[in-house]
């Protein structure tokens, strides 16, 4: 509580105009998110330092906004964590590129035989299905084609495509879960 009270008077002295408090709460302020967003990129940790400066530079920008009948380390980590979904989702698909050979070994252990089976068996799943949800499926899902496009090729409006395809994944789901 005392970090919350010490950074609360020197955020408030700030917003006075106290030149010297305002940079005394950014200094405190760093320290406290460094430790919360290092936390949380353990295993970047030198993405972590350059967050903090991001971060420190949104609580600059948005200092207007802090009530404060609010504490401030609330306030800060709420710009933090929305500073941390944006890397996330910047570097999600990077971050996917830079997976180990040794855990991907599984992927090249499959045979032909064994996608070929994989094939035979979708296909006598969807076999099951009327065709305003077989062909639907077929079509968006597994040979990438629009809901307009898919809707144009098979005569169905695009609502009936979307809902054919909803309720036959629903479908396909439940077979699934029964064969468990």
């Amino acid at each position: 509580m005392e970090t919350e009270e010490r950074l609360k008077d020197l955020m408030q002295r700030g917003l006075a105009g106290e030149a010297a408090a305002y940079q005394q709460f950014l200094k405190l302020l760093s320290a406290h998110l460094r430790a919360f967003v290092r936390r949380r990129l353990a295993q970047w940790p030198d993405v972590a330092e350059d967050l903090v400066q991001e971060v420190l530079l949104a609580v600059h920008h948005q200092r207007h906004t802090y009530d404060p009948a609010l504490p401030v380390t609330a306030w800060a980590h709420a710009i933090a964590r929305y500073k941390l979904v944006d890397w996330w989702r910047a570097h999600a698909g990077k971050q996917a590129l830079h997976v180990p050979l040794d855990d991907v070994q599984e992927l090249f252990a499959a045979t032909d035989t064994e996608a070929r089976e994989a094939q035979r068996d979708l296909a006598q799943l969807l076999q099951t299905l009327p065709e305003r949800q077989r062909l639907p499926i077929v079509h968006v899902k597994l040979e990438g084609l629009s809901v307009a496009e898919t809707a144009q090729r098979t005569g169905m409006t695009e609502s009936a495509v979307k809902v054919g395809i909803h309720r036959g994944l629903k479908a396909l789901s439940a077979r699934i879960q029964g064969m468990r």
